[in-house]
């Protein structure tokens, strides 16, 4: 009977599953074998407070796509930032030596000769070149030194020029969200409409705002022009020295001493003994610098957990009094009018995040974060004492250490922190509620985390051309033609046997 049933199925329809068959026949080898091959990128970001090391890696054979450089693994070098070695470089060098050694097990022994390692110090490293140059030196020496000692393709140990990292920022963020170019179903490349996103980067020492922008800027040095993947683009950006997150503390720390002999940022029962010398020892803290002090003096100080003269030693960290162009952000500094969404990263990410994962506040809007700041700025310091009573007569709510006891060290910090980022989006760069509502405050985008290092290989290694790409070189032409042609063979097999069924059905010889 089946012997008779397969004599009775059409010659068309025998065809149609000889052609399927044939088709599968027909892909190439390599596209059912094992991935291609990876290569891969190292970039030591050695910023003001610590260094971090990331690894990248892309396809080799689509190195001009877009979208394809992911992050492959990272590393967080223990102690300082390198400028904090100035006074023994060779430590600089020896701190890099476990995430080196990291890089060596993370990328495959064969690639370790073709991939490229760079070094880029920012702020940190800008600040120590201004006050001892020679001292900046020996540390990039020292990391160049023990970087030369891996057999990875060194390329340099580099301080980055402010511009370079704000605009290196904006490249990472655009880049990784697909902004710049896409790559359609159709197998066209097109523009995305919804434009690039603006950039805000939070450091140890500075803080960059990087956005696209129409017209020309007023002030020749705050304006980029790049040409990426055949489009322009006009880009506004200005990196703030001694406005990165350490350096402000450090900044109200000197004037808490000096106005207040406590410090009203902290919270209330927190108390520290402040040596001078860490206080006054950076460039940023200058103006503010006794003109005679004892570098090894320790002084008591206390918080105070108000609000509104944490605020107010804030606001004198912004100077609105003068603009020479048409419109300022502050200190005199040209901004063009805010322009699309923006995303805020680092230091910008980490004070948010915490307000809304530790504290449980929101801070969806302007009014909502303005609040949250000062409910964070009213917590008290203290513990449950050994006998179970609160102190101050206030529930856990009101206690920062009941809210986040492990992270203890940062604790006191968290108001002045979140004050100063409100006042730095509202009062500094002009954020209003409808602005800000377009803010993201994000860590990473997919699996790479969001700052400057990947931009910075990006364009050192020239993995995004200035011109268009061809087509894209993941599917081969032949694949598209095989999987066509499948397409087409399904339907055509699926109505000759339902031709077959129904013809079967009124054959005498089916019953």
């Amino acid at each position: 009977m089946a012997g008779k049933a397969l004599s009775l199925l059409p010659p068309l329809l025998l065809a149609a599953a000889g052609l399927a068959g044939l088709l599968l026949l027909c892909v190439p080898t390599r596209d059912i074998r094992e991935p291609p091959a990876l290569k891969y990128g190292i970039v030591l970001d050695a910023g003001s407070s610590h260094t971090s090391m990331f690894i990248y890696k892309w396809p080799a054979d689509k190195e001009n796509d877009t979208g394809i450089v992911g992050q492959h693994s990272s590393c967080d070098v223990r102690g300082g930032g390198i400028s904090s070695y100035a006074d023994s470089p060779s430590r600089a060098g020896q701190s890099l030596v476990e995430c080196l050694n990291q890089a060596l097990r993370d990328v495959p022994k064969e690639r370790h000769a073709g991939t490229p390692l760079y070094l880029g110090a920012t702020a940190g490293m800008r600040l120590l070149n201004l006050t001892s140059p020679e001292a900046s030196a020996n540390v990039l020496a020292a990391a160049t030194q023990t970087l030369t000692q891996y057999p990875f393709d060194f390329r340099g140990a580099h301080i980055l020029s402010a511009q370079d990292e704000g605009v290196f920022g904006w490249v990472t963020a655009n880049y990784l969200l697909e902004n710049f170019i896409k790559y359609g179903w159709v197998g066209q490349w097109f523009r995305p409409k919804k434009g690039t996103l603006g950039a805000m980067d939070l450091g140890g020492a500075s803080t960059q705002i990087t956005f696209e922008t129409a017209s020309p800027a007023e002030d020749p040095a705050s304006e980029v022009q790049l040409r990426l993947y055949g489009q322009h683009y006009r880009v506004y950006t200005h990196s703030f020295l001694c406005y990165g997150r350490d350096q402000v503390l450090r900044r109200l720390l000197a004037s808490a001493l000096q106005t207040h002999g406590f410090h009203p940022c902290w919270p209330k029962g927190y108390s520290t003994h402040v040596l001078l010398q860490d206080v006054y020892e950076s460039p940023c803290t200058a103006a503010q610098r006794p003109q005679t002090f004892n570098r090894s003096t320790k002084v008591s100080l206390s918080g105070s957990s108000d609000p509104a003269l944490c605020r107010g030693l804030i606001s004198e960290l912004f100077n609105f009094s003068s603009c020479r162009f048409s419109r300022c952000s502050f200190n005199g500094i040209f901004q063009p009018p805010l322009a699309g969404k923006f995303i805020a990263f680092s230091a910008f990410f980490y004070t948010v995040d915490f307000l809304r994962t530790v504290m449980g506040l929101p801070v969806a809007t302007l009014q909502q974060l303005e609040a949250a700041v000062v409910t964070i700025c009213n917590q008290t310091w203290s513990e449950r004492p050994p006998g179970g009573r609160w102190p101050y007569s206030l529930p856990p709510a009101f206690q920062l250490q009941a809210r986040a006891p492990g992270e203890r060290a940062r604790l006191p910090d968290y108001c002045a922190g979140a004050t100063f980022v409100q006042q730095l989006l509202r009062r500094g760069y002009g954020f209003d509620e409808r602005a800000f509502g377009g803010v993201t405050f994000q860590k990473k985008a997919g699996d790479t985390a969001v700052g400057w290092a990947l931009g910075y290989m990006l364009n050192l290694t020239n993995l995004i051309p200035a011109d268009p790409p061809g087509l894209r070189k993941g599917t081969d032409f032949s694949s598209w033609v095989v999987l066509l042609l499948l397409f087409a063979a399904m339907p055509l097999a699926a109505f000759v046997l339902l031709l077959h069924r129904a013809r079967s059905a009124k054959s005498p010889s089916a019953i």
